[in-house]
């Protein structure tokens, strides 16, 4: 979790380029009059005409099956309280987000300014026919159970109070593995929760779904614990008020088994967990800060097993495990509505993935090596890229089951594949190296750090905990910049390479780099001067293991950045050259290029060595080379010398590395369209489509990845150096703060593989 969000650098994330998260994008071509006249009018009046005749076919002319309405009028927002409609749209427009990233749901996010209940349901009722469904968020009890409620009755596509449901599922599934870790049968167990707001009251009746007894339950508000004796208490309060003699928290905790948090932070003490019966199972979900701080939670009882909301504690109890593939499931079979068959099928589904090993994916994610089924994992990891293959069939399945879904699916193993395909399975990837690199963060070189977009870059890397940078410029320049800047990097170590502070490990260094390069030309004269060179002494820092890795050349031009780097460090033992290699997170998933910034015209060897490095660099991230060897040519088609080279080293590779799937020469577009590659090449080895590129020279590589970025504006990382024994990589120039924030990122990885 971020050490600090700073108020300056939310407001530039939600301002910069077009304001705001989310946009709306064409479906359909509409390049030429006669796309045009498709879309609209003439040929319009076609599917307005069908569905006027049969009014479920609007599913399938239109978005409706696959939009859902995130709707707020803003009174109950986050922890900010009542603060209206206009204010919850970055809230509404983050849910839309969700909902898009991790299950391919588009989102309108509505906010509407009403906050009587019934202005608000015929609101959202007028405005239905429009969306597949419906998650309704921030909005305050009591209202929003009437509201919910009311709009179930009446309406017939899936709703869901998201503030009161999701909460509700995901610590039901986490509860119900603490249980049967902690060799306890729910219908004894003793519960208190502490809140009585809407995510309360829907936990407890959930719980009370999967078999906790009612008079077992024991739930406080701000008031203390609430009794039938309680003057003025609401429907939902009184459904769980309590006969029994407690007064007090500290007395509701005393012989408890289960503790439910959704209050504030810090109120639980250690003497409260110490007095939990055997067992404890404590979900402290207040947020940012937990009712109890979990390593005094954990200090305090070995035997506990606990979770709260943080992303930087196991078990975080997350939304986000939920709700997508919730709707994601309804939305298929076209569901009447979410009802407690489904909610229970995807506590299930949860709580059942949770036993499954765990693929390397999620290990790598959360710097692991092995996470299993245990105190420490009770509940999936949000970045698990079998949450949508597995609660999304489940929530089907329970719809077709209960008799609320409108559509059958018959082959659920074909559904499953769609599901994967929606996403790709690499579109987390830039998330899984984050948190993989937060769980193991290395001391990076900034080698021109006399540079405001370096600088910014270096203060998030240290706030996000993925690295520990090193600047090297001159430090009052530096501090100066800081300053001008309102940067926070106090304590950050600045080393000024020119300064006679380093006049000593200068010489050091530079003598180090006359015995490499002594027979080549460098006098001892010329490598103590060469130090005084940031890339030069940033190079060598690395090199004796003062750093871990190194990235430079914003400003500098790519061969001052790369020399520097080979003379000292050098390549991997057995590597002639090194290449350099682009991740490109295209709308088709990832794609890794190379080369596309160092060999001009490699030969056929060179280019079977730049697709092998190439392919180990893909494992890495725990992704399946597919290569292609690209050429302007397939399988033969042309007979000239540069297609007979990809066929060449094509031949080479599969010669030496049998269990690679690799393809060539091939032409891009067929290494990349599965249909078309199966309809004319069906002895082709690739059975799904390439996610690794070799290009034939520097040319095509260089020119293929700045087409993509600039066309496409797909996000790339790199170019990523491969082959260097350790970590060096080497910046864009003019490139985005995002952009070296990636490739720190990338390097604090490499440097977690590189010994």
């Amino acid at each position: 979790m971020s050490k600090k969000i700073r108020k300056k650098e939310a407001l530039e994330y939600h301002a910069q380029g077009r304001p705001g998260k989310i946009e709306v994008v064409p479906t359909k071509k509409h390049s030429s009059q006669r796309d045009l006249s498709l879309a609209y009018s003439p040929g319009v009046a076609e599917p307005c005409i069908q569905i006027s005749k049969k009014k479920d076919d609007v599913y399938q002319y239109t978005a409706k099956g696959n939009l859902v309405a995130v709707i707020s009028n803003g009174s109950a927002v986050l922890g900010l309280g009542d603060i209206g409609p206009e204010a919850s749209k970055p809230v509404m427009e983050g849910k839309g987000l969700l909902f898009k990233i991790f299950a391919d749901i588009d989102v309108f996010d509505i906010e509407v300014d009403a906050s009587d209940v019934d202005t608000f349901v015929n609101t959202v009722k007028a405005i239905s026919p429009t969306f597949g469904g419906i998650n309704l968020e921030d909005i305050k009890a009591p209202e929003c159970f009437e509201i919910e409620r009311k709009l179930k009755d009446e309406l017939q596509i899936p709703i869901m109070h998201d503030d009161q449901h999701g909460t509700a599922i995901i610590s039901a599934a986490a509860l119900l593995n603490a249980l049967e870790l902690a060799n306890k049968k729910i219908d004894n167990i003793k519960v208190v929760i502490n809140g009585a707001g809407a995510a309360a009251m829907s936990c407890a009746r959930l719980y009370v779904s999967l078999g906790v007894k009612k008079e077992n339950i024991v739930m406080l508000d701000s008031k203390g614990v609430i009794r039938h004796n309680r003057d003025n208490l609401t429907l939902e309060k009184a459904e769980f008020a309590t006969n029994r003699r407690i007064n007090n928290l500290k007395e509701a905790m005393n012989k408890s088994d289960v503790f439910l948090g959704l209050s504030m932070g810090n109120i639980v003490s250690v003497e409260m967990v110490q007095s939990m019966a055997k067992n404890p199972i404590v979900f402290a979900l207040a947020n940012p800060d937990p009712e109890i701080n979990y390593k005094k939670a954990v200090d305090a009882r070995e035997d506990i097993i606990m979770a709260t909301g943080r992303s930087d504690n196991p078990n975080q109890v997350n939304n986000v495990l939920g709700f997508p593939f919730i709707f994601r499931g309804a939305l298929d079979v076209r569901a009447k509505c979410i009802n407690e068959e489904m909610k229970l099928a995807a506590v299930q589904a949860l709580a059942e993935l949770t036993k499954e090993p765990v693929p390397d994916t999620v290990n790598l994610a959360y710097g692991e090596q092995s996470i299993s089924f245990g105190k420490e994992y009770i509940i999936p990891k949000p970045l698990d890229t079998r949450l949508i293959t597995v609660v999304a069939p489940a929530v089907a399945k329970a719809a077709i089951k209960s008799g609320v879904a409108q559509v059958e699916i018959s082959n659920w193993e074909k559904y499953k594949l769609e599901l994967n395909n929606r996403l790709g399975l690499d579109n987390k990837l830039i998330r899984s190296i984050t948190n993989r690199a937060k769980r193991n963060p290395k001391r990076v070189v900034f080698a021109e750090a006399e540079h405001y977009k370096i600088l910014k870059a270096a203060q998030q890397v240290r706030d996000e905990g993925i690295a520990e940078p090193i600047l090297l410029g001159r430090e009052n320049r530096i501090i100066e910049l800081i300053e001008e800047n309102s940067l926070e990097l106090k304590g950050v170590k600045i080393l000024d390479p020119k300064s006679d502070t380093e006049e000593k490990r200068r010489n050091e260094f530079g003598d180090i780099l006359f015995k490499k390069r002594q027979r080549k030309g460098v006098t001892q004269f010329e490598a103590r001067k060469l130090m005084r060179e940031r890339n030069y002494f940033g190079s060598m820092l690395v090199e004796i293991g003062d750093a871990d890795a190194l990235v430079s050349g914003i400003s500098r031009n790519y061969p001052s950045t790369l020399r520097p780097a080979l003379q000292i460090i050098g390549t991997e033992e057995g590597i002639d050259k090194v290449a350099g290699m682009f991740i490109m997170n295209t709308k088709k998933g990832t794609l890794f290029l190379a080369d596309t910034t160092i060999n001009i015209n490699p030969t056929a060897e060179e280019l079977a060595n730049i697709a092998t490095l190439t392919a180990n660099t893909v494992k890495r991230f725990n992704i399946k080379p597919k290569i292609a060897m690209l050429s302007y040519s397939n399988f033969g088609s042309s007979q000239t010398t540069d297609s007979k080279k990809i066929t060449e080293a094509t031949e080479l590779l599969k010669k030496e590395n049998k269990n690679l799937i690799i393809e060539g020469e091939i032409q891009a577009d067929f290494a990349l369209n599965k249909q078309k590659r199966d309809f004319v090449f069906p002895f082709s080895d690739l059975k799904e489509n390439a996610n690794t590129l070799i290009f034939p020279n520097l040319d095509a590589g260089n020119i293929a990845y700045k087409l993509i970025q600039e066309l496409d504006e797909t996000e790339a990382i790199g170019p990523i150096l491969i082959g260097m024994k350790k970590p060096v990589h080497i910046l864009q120039l003019g490139c985005s703060v995002r952009e070296i924030v990636n490739m720190v990122t990338i390097a604090v990885v490499d440097a977690q593989t590189k010994k």
